[in-house]
This record gives structure tokens, C-alpha cells and sequence, in this order.
């Protein structure tokens, strides 16, 4: 058995490709547009698994699959999806370009070692970070949590 991808419905394809792609900085691999069908599909990999996600048509290692129907859907809930997770080089540095983007920080990298964002369409994604924890530091160490995680 091998892990393939986790499909995230999203409701409106550009939010979701800037979020992902400009703030988080995943990486587009490969784009499904079916007209009988009114979808599309966008498969993303983190930039450290891109390389190896682009051999084998994208199999190669895990993705996510952003799926667009272009009739309107209400998707509520995202919160029971579970979440997403990423490992991370400086999870100090990650968080603070994040917030200079305008995504809020749910669950602060208080521990030096995990944080929680959300989605446009509130999947909730776990960054960690790589190795051991960083030291707690300022603002991370002192700063509430916002929203669910």
C-alpha cells in the first residue's frame, strides 16, 4: 500500500490555489478540467516533495488534490476533515511570512514545534516543525489561540 493524495473540496479555486500555492507554497503539479463531469481537479506537493511527485504522473509521493465543482456547493464543516500536516525547516519563520500574508495563526507555535492555520474553506493544517523544537520565543511564546483548529 502506498499514500497517494488527500482530496480537499474547496469552494472557490483561486482563494484556495493563493492560499496553498502563494502562502503556504505548494507547488501546482498537474490540473484535470472535466466538462462533462463540471470539476476541476489541481494536485499540489510541498516544495521538498515536487521532484519526486513529478515522476510517475504525480505518484510518487503525497499530494493534495484540490477539487472545484463549478456548480455551487455549500461545504461546511471543514473542521471534521481532520487536518492536513506539513513538516517544516523553521516553523518561527514560516509562521511569521504566513502572517505577513493575512492568514491568521489558529494555534500559535507556542512549544516552538507545532502550529494550526486554516484554509479558506477551514481545512485545518498542522505545520511541525523539522527535528527538534525551537526554543520558545517571542511573539509565538505568549499569543492566544484564534478560532478552531
Amino acid at each position: 500500500m502506498e499514500y497517494l493524495h488527500t482530496m480537499v473540496r474547496v469552494s472557490d479555486l483561486d482563494a484556495s490555489l493563493d492560499f496553498y500555492c502563494n502562502k503556504l507554497g505548494l507547488k501546482e503539479l498537474r490540473r484535470t478540467e472535466s466538462e462533462k463531469g463540471r470539476f476541476t481537479l489541481v494536485f499540489l506537493a510541498a516544495p521538498g516533495d515536487a521532484d519526486r511527485a513529478s515522476q510517475g504522473a504525480g505518484m510518487g509521493s503525497p499530494l493534495v488534490e484540490l477539487t472545484y465543482n463549478w456548480d455551487p456547493e455549500d461545504y461546511s464543516g471543514g473542521r471534521n476533515f481532520g487536518h492536513l500536516a506539513y513538516q517544516v525547516d523553521d516553523i518561527y519563520a514560516l509562521c511569521g511570512r504566513l502572517q505577513d500574508k493575512g492568514v491568521t495563526i489558529n494555534r500559535p507555535p507556542r512549544d516552538g514545534r507545532m502550529a494550526f492555520i486554516r484554509s479558506p474553506d477551514g481545512i485545518s493544517i498542522e505545520l511541525l516543525q523539522k527535528g527538534d523544537a525551537k526554543a520558545p520565543a517571542e511573539p509565538w511564546a505568549s499569543m492566544p489561540n484564534t478560532g478552531a483548529w
